[in-house]
């Protein structure tokens, strides 16, 4: 071969490697900066939004009860023999609940369909409202005009003991949450007393006027004298399961809005039972002959109607959601003997709304 010819292959072949070795490097340079810089800028977004997602860090120090409820723990509350003493309307019932005695007013109607027709009558005398649709607020009611309108009424003896505080029981504490009907109809046999009927907390709030709040002079509403009134925070019902779950106990805290019992001092009915309306809802059982046997009373602290009368009446007795409790009564004069409820998981499932 030709020195000429193999200058030119030389050349050639010289071209083919730079053309090569250049094409090369684009696709390198191509790559690191399609492939590599991408990744690192979502890298970077990645970490940016996991340091925008806070760990969540609970406002109170809760613990969970029979591994479904919830409870704020606190370290300083007072024995129900020392609140008797101070309070001194115990009577000749148990350690730590209020004897309520008194006539009380009666619907007119015999129909157990019929409304509620007290406390239609009672709304007629609102003088300054609030909200006006379902869930009714009213800021002040007419008194004059409420007592004349209830001596058409007829009235029924009452007499019968209750917890002055919600469950536990004890001032100081707070209430225990996320409890059924059924879990709360078997802890309060666990003390030897029962679930009180709807009529009984109905009265021990309203007293022998009917009145439509049990505190102050019973028609004027208050968000001071009782938490209400207090803006409705949206839920995560997934957060809920398991019920003695980290996540539920942080949707406890994010939710919670309420007060220890007794913590608000006016907020305290005529026979001297604290807490009936605002801070949570609370289990009884119904009077009537059809229906759901699960009625909740009081209203918890959002804004709902949070009088004496109203009932929740759709639940059922497996419902449990993050603001309803119970209290306990007994029949006036009963001494009290442990019962012999277990806990018993099946006896009270999962409602529909968490399964």
């Amino acid at each position: 071969m030709s020195n000429k010819k193999t200058k030119f292959l030389i050349a050639g072949g010289f071209v083919i490697g730079v053309t090569a070795l250049a094409g090369s490097l684009f696709l390198v340079t191509r790559m690191s900066t399609d492939g590599p810089a991408n990744e690192s800028a979502a890298d970077a977004v990645t970490a940016r939004t996991k340091k925008k997602r806070r760990v969540y860090k609970p406002r109170y120090k809760w613990r969970s009860v029979r591994n479904r409820h919830w409870q704020i723990i606190s370290s300083k509350f007072e024995e129900p023999e020392k609140t008797d003493a101070r309070e001194g309307n115990r009577g000749s019932c148990s350690p730590g609940m209020v004897q309520v005695k008194g006539r009380m007013l009666q619907e007119k109607v015999t129909n157990p369909y019929a409304a509620e027709r007290i406390e239609t009558a009672q709304l007629t005398t609102c003088t300054d409202w609030i909200q006006r649709k379902y869930p009714e607020r009213c800021a002040k009611f007419d008194r004059k005009k409420w007592l004349k309108i209830s001596e058409e009424y007829e009235r029924k003896p009452m007499k019968f003991c209750i917890d002055r505080y919600e469950y536990p029981n004890k001032r100081g504490q707070y209430p225990l949450i996320f409890v059924s009907w059924y879990e709360a109809r078997d802890m309060c046999k666990e003390q030897g007393k029962r679930l009180c009927n709807e009529d009984e907390w109905t009265f021990a709030c309203e007293g022998e006027e009917g009145r439509p709040y049990p505190y102050g002079d019973g028609y004027t509403r208050s968000a001071k004298t009782c938490i209400t009134d207090q803006q409705w925070t949206p839920y995560n019902e997934k957060s809920m399961i398991p019920r003695d779950g980290d996540a539920a106990g942080n949707e406890m805290d994010r939710l919670w809005k309420g007060k220890r019992s007794g913590r608000q001092k006016r907020c305290r009915s005529v026979f001297g039972v604290y807490d009936m309306t605002g801070n949570i809802d609370e289990w009884t059982r119904t009077t009537r002959s059809h229906g759901l046997k699960s009625i909740l009373k009081g209203g918890y602290w959002g804004p709902v109607r949070t009088r004496c009368r109203p009932s929740t009446r759709s639940h059922d007795e497996n419902h449990t959601f993050y603001q309803q409790g119970f209290r306990c009564c007994t029949d006036h004069g009963k001494k009290l003997k442990q019962g012999s409820a277990r806990d018993n998981s099946a006896a009270a499932p999962l409602p529909r709304e968490l399964r």
